[in-house]
């Protein structure tokens, strides 16, 4: 490609320049009628011919029903405050404190990239009965943006994300094991994340909260634990970014975790999964997250939120969580009906196939994944730009490790002789990685754990999951045990598949 570079001299002269170029625009200002570039205003709704009604855009007049409703949404609470609604969430996506109780921590928690946080609040809500030994106990991980709310309470009967998994006689069998589950840190349902006051301030530390990692979420899980008095976990089980967390803190704290249930998971972001998230984050050209003006640089918590790029983000995600077979069994090519009964549809340029509108508005209630309409007022902004940076910066290899100076509460035990797998065999032809990776898992050579991986799953796909049983077993681990799902569920597969993956979890657990 040919570049034309200008002169010295002409840098010199864009004064002149400038003036003819004031002068061009003002002589063509008001072109004369018989001007080849005489411009006509654009035609007005009443312009058009009776015969044609105006165009209307449903999609438009929604979000701007959205945002008066926020509008007035604040209002009221200006007016009249809400007892129940005190805590660090911002008002339009603050859940009652009554329901979830909160530990605060008053001590400086250690983070990986930042000073020391000086003190923090975690949300957390516990299932069953706690033994007097205090061993019987389970750490449940969240995904993403899930609440500590996993299960139907006393306090909260609505069903929580993860119903199916956690009760009497369920996977998780509250008549033998005490469930705890937290908001993570960075979160907005409880726990410290952006939408906090920051203590120096007295105001929303919104994105002069600090950056975390997925290191520091099980720090502070940990600071929950000890205040509980819990010395071990019985198991530490995680779904998609908590089972990021469930061997993160196998890995932290090996001496204090009894197993590792690690379920559509990584032990390394990779790079199309951290490009996919950062498209959520932001777009040079396109109106997503940070895009929104709303956003304001993460400063609006006096505003209104930045509720359309959130709402997008969303979308973008959501399309990762399905699978594609699943699209085509639930929706197909099918578009809404006709208002008018056997009138052809005209096709509009708001959502007009199921599955736009699908991701436009929300899932069915027996799914109650938060996307589109709804996740978007319930969600804090700022809370998916820390905690999906926290997903984007995971990497146990040795290499990572040891650049951010990370190591085990306790010493490593030597690595034993590698074990083949039953389920899947090494791999013939490995990543380059997997050494570094085998090397960085070491800490949980002796830890029994559980890897689920489903075949239809997009945002971390089966060869990830592969990878990760390959390098716990180059440590010498010979009790890791691996099992690939079918289905057309994709990513969702751990909220839907009762029968395979609480089977799974059940017989390992037992």
């Amino acid at each position: 490609m040919l570049m034309l570079y200008p002169s010295k001299s002409s840098f010199l002269n864009i004064r002149p320049l400038r003036a003819a170029a004031a002068s061009t625009i003002r002589s063509h200002a008001r072109p004369s009628s018989s001007s080849a570039y005489n411009l006509k205003p654009a035609p007005q709704h009443d312009t058009l011919p009776p015969s044609r009604p105006p165009p209307s855009f449903p999609c438009v007049a929604q979000h701007t029903a959205r945002q008066s409703r926020i509008l007035l949404q604040r209002a009221s609470q200006s007016q009249s405050p809400n007892p129940s609604s005190s805590g660090p969430e911002p008002p339009y996506a603050r859940p009652s404190p009554s329901t979830y109780k909160t530990y605060h921590h008053t001590k400086p928690l250690p983070l990986t990239y930042a000073e020391p946080l000086p003190e923090l609040d975690i949300a957390y809500e516990t299932w069953g009965t706690l033994s007097p030994a205090r061993d019987n106990v389970i750490l449940v991980h969240t995904g993403l943006s899930a609440s500590s709310h996993a299960a139907s309470t006393l306090e909260n009967p609505a069903p929580g994300w993860w119903e199916k998994f956690i009760g009497p006689g369920r996977a998780l069998d509250t008549r033998r094991f005490f469930v705890i589950c937290t908001n993570v840190l960075g979160g907005c349902y409880g726990s410290t994340g952006p939408s906090s006051i920051e203590p120096a301030t007295g105001k929303p530390y919104a994105t002069n909260f600090p950056v975390i990692s997925i290191f520091d979420m099980v720090r502070a899980q940990y600071a929950l634990l000890d205040h509980l008095g819990i010395e071990k976990l019985y198991a530490s089980v995680g779904s998609s970014m908590g089972a990021m967390q469930s061997l993160a803190a196998g890995w932290m704290f090996p001496e204090r975790v009894g197993k590792v249930v690690s379920i559509s998971g990584t032990a390394r972001s990779s790079p199309s999964s951290i490009a996919m998230r950062f498209a959520q984050r932001s777009g040079k050209y396109s109106f997503i997250l940070m895009a929104d003006p709303n956003w304001n640089g993460g400063f609006y918590y006096d505003h209104i939120p930045p509720h359309t790029g959130l709402k997008l983000a969303r979308q973008i995600a959501t399309i990762t969580y399905r699978s594609g077979p699943e699209w085509d069994i639930r929706f197909g090519r099918q578009v809404q009906a006709s208002s008018e009964p056997g009138e052809q549809r005209t096709p509009v340029l708001c959502p007009d196939f199921l599955i736009e509108t699908y991701l436009d508005h929300q899932a069915s209630p027996r799914l109650c994944p938060l996307i589109g309409e709804q996740f978007c007022l319930k969600y804090d902004a700022n809370s998916l730009l820390y905690v999906s940076k926290a997903m984007d910066l995971f990497d146990m290899t040795e290499p990572s490790l040891v650049a951010l100076g990370l190591s085990p509460a306790t010493p490593t035990p030597p690595p034993t002789k590698p074990a083949q797998g039953r389920v899947h065999p090494p791999p013939a032809n490995p990543a380059p990685h997997l050494p570094a990776l085998a090397a960085g898992l070491r800490p949980l050579a002796h830890t029994p754990i559980l890897i689920l991986g489903v075949q239809s799953d997009i945002l971390f796909p089966v060869e990830q999951q592969r990878e990760l049983a390959d390098a716990l077993r180059m440590t010498g681990n010979s009790r890791v045990s691996y099992y690939e799902l079918g289905g057309v569920w994709g990513h969702d597969t751990f909220l839907l598949d009762e029968q395979n993956v609480g089977g799974a979890i059940r017989g390992f657990l037992d």
